[in-house]
């Protein structure tokens, strides 16, 4: 450092050492003082020569002043000061220095300071410790402030990753943008308080990982952190203070650090001499099952198994179809439904406990007294033991919502025991006088089941047998006629040869009053119209899409398949294939022909034809370039492509399409899965609708149905039609409003969500539209680029006004459309959206909830 304000800088540097050596003994090479800054070109070593503090260069010309490691060969910074305000220019501009208010300031050319260290100490000194902690202290030792309380990407031995309850001082990790630019990146690694304290990785505002709760020994959801021979792991929570911590155990000098990189992984590294490297300890996460909730409600991941979503016992897929197609994320239900007589539970072994906003920890209870504690509440829907430290270790979980996050290790983790109704458990859970009637009740019925389904089996085979015969004919009103020249195209396709464009026919419509027993129920009686739609042979479909390759496959949907394919007249085309797996079938492919053929409008993409030979069934539709708009909107690196105007004529669009189903069409048509996956965008970005597979056609004079089959996207349906299956135009206009917010501020409606205000992304827009402040709603990659500040405001209030929660207040399609085409409307306020419900703690149920988890306590744990 330098000790003097003289320029001894320019002495022959013998002179200089004399200098220093003959300084006064306050003076130290790891100590600022008032009359001793930090200039750009110099560092302070800590004293046992650890850490270096210094200023260094990054990405673009920027100067950063950072703690690295002192003796590694390859710079290894482990804390940034000014990751938001960097010095613009070289290294030698800059200096630390310990201002007249007595806090640590960075000034550049011009004396300009471009930060300041939130502790003020008056006349203070600056330590850098042997532990990489940077302390400003107060003249009489107090510490007025520390860089362990402010971590950047990484966390070393000592460090507290948590939050201080009495000041509100929240210490967590936050990556790099990239690996040679410092400024906060899109991940963030940091603690829940909510329930039992949780750590969750976020990208952006959207959890991405869950460390499940702390058992007294590690992280439920982390198996491999435990204490060994080098660390301990510490894990404290108490009303003043929740925090995870860990160190280095019996003397150990090795070098580790526990750091979060650009791309959200989080690693524990150990230096080795030998290799002269940093070697990854661990990793996580890891798989996945480690996403955020990859399984839903209740259910349970497991990557050893196919598909890796499973249920617990006594339950069963939410979405047996979406199951299928190996998409778990609608979770499951419980076969039985609990009457709070009678419960029992079942224990589900190896496991990652439960997400724990919801639970409550009692650390005075054993697992006995928490198994009483649970069942003798109607809203308890599972246990565990909150310290499996020893055996008959006292502490008690108990979670009162659906059990989310969860996951299975072949090893690691811990029993879980799941309520569940008397005739859905187990038999190893019941009592030895009733295991007997049990067996009894089991083998009975499933001998007869048995028989059933012998009797169903043959009575399937004949169907099939007269299915396969029928399915040629079944868009030809009963003729036998195959598509394309069936022989010839076995031959192309056995042979891999095909033919130009075959020859094309045109389809018509069966006679709705036949197609009652085979077709969706949606298609109406009376409705005799014939479909002008040319068919394609299968020839000229693998010509088109070079045999199906897989360099030509756009994405996998429910209905299978989509590849991009050229006719041979050069245009592009899209191919949706029925997959053989698909859950969707005859039915919605049928539906989608029938409706998509009679619809007409630059909004809604357009089917081309379709291909019926033997069992492949395929839709042919116009191909749309700039694919979905999920592939634009949500993407990091594509958002900034999608400007505000370009936005605005999509809501636009959208808004004109669905205007068209619901009024202007010959039918009255609900969507019913309107996304942004199902937005399409053209060459000049103009949006059409697709996917009519579960669409339902409406009489004039009809306004409402009701459906025991709820099809559509999460976050998207509207509260009537996702809980109690009623849907109408009003559905329609609810996921209208989703895609609206979405497309505003760029964040998708499922996964979002706002820690520090506990809100989701409606109520998150709801909230700033209430305090004038719905511009922060935007989103940031194009915040420069909207100069009609009205336009944006007025689409965001659109938005509101159709999500309310009660269909009677969400407007018409054809109002909607009026209010984004007229410059000073006069627009209603909206009223709180749907599924508005955070995680307030001010309820009395949460606050007693939170001070039990709050007086938990606990300190270094040894290993078993």
């Amino acid at each position: 450092m330098i000790m003097m304000t003289w320029p001894w800088r320019a002495l022959p540097p013998l002179a200089a050492g004399l200098l220093l050596l003959l300084s006064s003994p306050a003076a130290s090479i790891d100590t600022i003082t008032v009359e001793a800054p930090l200039e750009g070109n110099r560092t302070l070593v800590s004293a046992g020569g650890t850490f270096a503090l210094g200023f260094f260069d990054a990405a673009a010309g920027h100067t950063y002043l950072g703690i690295w490691y002192n003796n590694i060969p390859a710079r290894t910074v482990v804390w940034v000061a000014n990751r938001r305000s960097p010095v613009v220019g070289s290294v030698a501009a800059a200096e630390l220095k310990i201002d007249s208010n007595g806090s640590l300031a960075i000034v550049q050319a011009q004396r300009s300071v471009v930060w300041v260290s939130p502790g003020a100490a008056g006349n203070a000194t600056a330590l850098l410790l042997d532990n990489g902690n940077l302390v400003l202290r107060f003249a009489g030792g107090g510490v007025a402030w520390q860089s362990f309380d402010y971590p950047t990407d990484t966390l070393l031995p000592g460090m507290k990753l948590g939050v201080d309850l009495r000041t509100g001082l929240d210490r967590y990790m936050s990556s790099w943008r990239l690996a040679d630019d410092p400024s906060p990146g899109e991940y963030t690694f940091r603690i829940d308080t909510h329930g039992s304290p949780e750590f969750f990785l976020y990208r952006w505002s959207m959890r991405t990982y869950g460390s499940g709760p702390w058992n007294g020994y590690q992280f439920s959801g982390v198996p491999n952190l435990r204490t060994n021979t080098l660390l301990s792991y510490q894990f404290m929570s108490t009303a003043k203070e929740a925090y995870y911590q860990y160190d280095l155990d019996g003397g150990a000098t090795v070098l580790t650090r526990f750091v979060m990189n650009s791309s959200g992984q989080i690693q524990r590294l150990m230096w080795i001499d030998t290799t002269r490297s940093w070697s990854v300890f661990s990793s996580y996460p890891m798989d996945e099952c480690e996403a955020y909730r990859a399984c839903g409600a209740y259910g349970v991941c497991n990557v050893e198994t196919s598909p890796m979503c499973g249920c617990p016992v006594g339950f069963e897929p939410r979405y047996p179809q979406a199951w299928a197609l190996r998409d778990g994320s609608g979770g499951c239900i419980r076969r039985t439904p609990l009457n709070c007589t009678g419960d029992g539970f079942a224990v589900a072994r190896n496991m990652k406990l439960p997400e724990s906003a919801n639970a409550t920890v009692d650390m005075a209870l054993g697992l006995e007294e928490c198994r009483l504690r649970c069942l003798s509440n109607c809203a308890c829907r599972a246990y565990a033991s909150a310290n499996v430290t020893s055996p008959g270790a006292k502490g008690c979980f108990m979670w009162t919502g659906d059990l989310l996050d969860m996951r299975r290790f072949d090893n690691g983790g811990q029993d879980l025991f799941i309520r569940l109704a008397a005739s859905d458990l187990p038999t190893n859970s019941l009592s030895d006088n009733s295991q007997t009637a049990m067996l009894v009740s089991i083998i009975v019925p499933s001998v007869v089941a048995l028989l059933l389904l012998l009797g169903g089996l043959v009575i399937c085979v004949i169907k099939v047998k007269d299915n396969k015969k029928a399915i040629p004919s079944v868009l030809n009103n009963g003729q036998d006629t195959p598509f394309g020249q069936r022989n010839h195209n076995a031959a192309a396709i056995n042979n891999r040869q095909v033919t130009p464009i075959g020859r094309r026919n045109h389809i018509a419509a069966t006679n709705d009053a036949q197609d009652n027993n085979s077709w969706h129920p949606t298609i109406e009686q009376g409705s005799h119209q014939d479909l002008d739609l040319p068919s394609f042979d299968v020839a000229t479909i693998l010509y088109a899409t070079s045999n199906f390759s897989s360099d030509n496959k756009l994405g996998q949907g429910g209905f299978g398949p989509v590849y991009m394919g050229r006719l041979d007249n050069g245009q592009d085309i899209a191919v949706k294939r029925l997959s053989r797996r698909s859950t969707q079938g005859l039915r919605e492919f049928k539906n989608e022909v029938k409706l998509i053929a009679k619809l007409q409008h630059r909004n809604l993409v357009r089917l081309l034809g379709c291909c019926i030979d033997g069992s492949e069934r395929m839709l042919v539709y116009e191909y749309m370039h700039n694919r979905s708009l999920n592939t634009f909107l949500f993407n990091e690196e594509k958002q900034s492509m999608l400007n505000w105007a370009k936005r605005f004529n999509i809501i636009n669009g959208i808004a004109r399409g669905i205007l068209y189903l619901h009024q202007d069409s010959a039918l009255r048509i609900i969507h019913r899965d309107l996304k942004a996956s199902n937005i399409l965008l053209d060459r000049d970005m103009n949006p059409k609708i697709s996917d009519f597979g579960v669409a339902r056609i409406f009489g004039t004079d009809q306004t409402t149905a009701y459906t025991k089959k709820v099809v559509g996207t999460y976050g998207y349906m509207s509260p009537e039609y996702a809980m109690d299956g009623v849907f109408s135009m009003k559905s329609d206009v609810f996921s209208f409003g989703v895609l609206v917010l979405e497309i505003v501020s760029g964040k998708k409606n499922r996964g979002f969500y706002h820690n520090e205000l506990d809100l989701n992304l409606l109520r998150y827009a709801w909230r700033l539209w209430k305090e004038g402040r719905s511009l922060e709603f935007l989103d940031q990659s194009i915040v420069g680029t909207s100069s009609n500040v009205t336009e944006v405001l007025r689409c965001i209030q659109i938005g509101l006004l159709c999500v309310q929660e009660q269909p009677r207040h969400r407007p018409t399609m054809s109002a909607v459309t009026l209010m984004l085409g007229s410059e000073s409307p006069a627009l209603h306020e909206p009223c709180e959206p749907a599924f508005s419900t955070g995680r307030s703690l001010s309820d009395d149920t949460e606050a007693s909830r939170s001070n039990s988890a709050r007086s938990w306590t606990a300190t270094a744990i040894e290993g078993r």
